[in-house]
Order: C-alpha cells, then structure tokens, then sequence
C-alpha cells in the first residue's frame, strides 16, 4: 500500500469523528514515518512497509476511539513553541494565544516584571511570556505534580526560565505581589454535555469543569488577585463565551478597573482584563 492509498482511506474513515479528517491523517502518518508532511503531497506513491502501514492503522484507531491527535503526537504548537502534551494537561487552543497578546500589551519590552501564570497546564502561556520577554520574572503555578512534570519538562526543551511552584491557586505565594497576574482556569459547568463529546473526553476534568456554573474558579482567582497584585496591576482571564457579563461583574464588585473583553478569531468574547489599585504597576 502507498502512503496516498492509506490516507485516503484513513481520512474517510475518520470523517465520522473530526472536523479536519485529511490533516488528522496526515500527521498521523507523517509522526509514524518520521517525516514532514510535504511528503504526503510530494510523495503519495511512496511505499509503507508492512510495519509502517501497521502503526498507523494502530494510531488511526485510537483516533477512531476519540483520542485526540494532540495527545497521539505527544505535541502541540503554541505561539511559537512546540510542546509536549499528555492526558495530565489540557491541550493548549488557539484562542489561548490571544490571552498571551493582551498580557504582552501590558509588558513593556526591556522592563523587568513579576509576572504569574495560575493553572499553568502545560506551561503554555508561561513559556510563551518568557519566550517574549525574557527579562521578566515569570512564576507558575499548578496543584497538579503530573501537570508541572510536563511543564516543567517543556520548559527545558524550549530552553526558557520560569519558577515552577505546586499549590492551589495562590495557596504557595504567600506574601508575593506581581505586576500581572494570568490564568486560563477551568470555566466549564459540570453539567455541560460537551464534556461527553469529543476531544475534550480525553482532557483533564479538573483542568475543565468549575462547579455548576463553571465559575467557581474564576470567582476565587478574582477575590484573591488583589492580594497579589502590586499597584496598577493587571489580571488577565480566558474564560467561556457566554461567560463575559459575569466575570465582568466580579471585576467590578473586586475593585478592578479598566475593564476590557476582547474577543477571539471566531468573534467570541473570550478575554477579559482589568487593572488593580491607584498608581502604576512600575512602582
């Protein structure tokens, strides 16, 4: 069988499951060739062994099953880093990309900042504020040990510098102020039925689900950020769609100012900032 034979057949196959079944395939089996995938259209004729085609038909079920491609790959770009990904961390999106420009908007380059990351994951948005502004101070946090192996392990990779600390929220930064604070927390209801479909079957249910309105985790980083903020500092949150008016409100009844929702590539308001206390967050 030939590669273009096989994935044809596999992208057939997973139209079932997957909204992109060709690039599904694809880097299916590109990752088992060891390749790039230019060779899938520079080369459609080239010949998989017996042992080849075996691996990705074995890959291409787990797909089948709902496994998702990120985690099959043990990768996942990110801003301008290539990640490693498993079952213990949420799998970074794209619309978290936009959560790490509003914070760079707030980070004047060439000037040392304290800057937070909480739930750190992957160490996505950590990694991606110290590949940009390497002269900060960046500290993140996770109560999950298997999660900030992974980070942790990103972070060597990518050869970036960032205090990596386990606790619960901003149980282990005791006494600490920064000048921005980011997070990307769990902000799914335990109730929604997405968390049977899909992809998101696979991920983490404590990196997802906040409580019966998915807001418990975003109410207690919003009560407590002001103790962890210096002067005119900034907090910034992903958070769902239909969630903007609310965590609005808790910006509001918290003493945050400045208050801005901005929305992703789909038109989905997604981000929202505010800024904390008189002053500047260089003082």
């Amino acid at each position: 069988m030939t590669l273009g034979e096989l994935l044809r057949e596999s992208a057939s196959l997973l139209a079932g499951v997957s909204d992109s079944p060709r690039l599904d395939a694809e880097l299916l089996g590109c990752h088992v060739l060891g390749v790039d995938r230019s060779l899938c259209f520079s080369r459609p004729e080239y010949p998989l062994s017996t042992r080849e085609a075996s691996a990705i038909r074995a890959l291409l079920a787990r797909r089948l099953a709902g496994e998702p491609v990120a985690y099959l790959l043990g990768r996942r770009g990110f801003w301008t880093l290539d990640l490693a990904v498993n079952p213990d961390v949420l799998i970074p999106r794209p619309e978290t990309e936009l959560l790490v420009e509003r914070c760079l908007t707030h980070i004047p380059p060439a000037s040392p900042r304290d800057l937070c990351d909480l739930g750190t994951g992957s160490g996505a948005i950590a990694l991606a504020l110290a590949s940009e502004r390497p002269e900060c101070h960046i500290t993140a946090v996770d109560r999950s040990e298997a999660s900030l192996a992974v980070a942790r392990s990103n972070g060597e990779l990518c050869r970036l510098r960032v205090e990596w600390l386990q606790g619960d929220w901003f149980a282990p930064l005791s006494g600490r102020r920064f000048h921005l604070i980011a997070s990307n927390p769990p902000y799914v209801a335990e109730d929604d039925p997405h968390l049977e479909q899909g992809d998101i079957r696979h991920e983490p249910r404590q990196a997802l689900v906040a409580g019966p309105d998915g807001l418990a985790a975003l109410r207690l980083i919003i009560r407590q950020a002001p103790a962890h903020l210096r002067a005119g500092g900034w907090l910034v949150l992903e958070h769902g769609h239909d969630q903007a008016q609310a965590v609005r409100a808790l910006l509001q009844g918290a003493g945050f100012t400045e208050l801005a929702c901005h929305r992703d590539l789909a038109g989905l308001p997604r981000i929202s900032e505010g800024r904390y206390g008189g002053g500047t967050a260089d003082e």
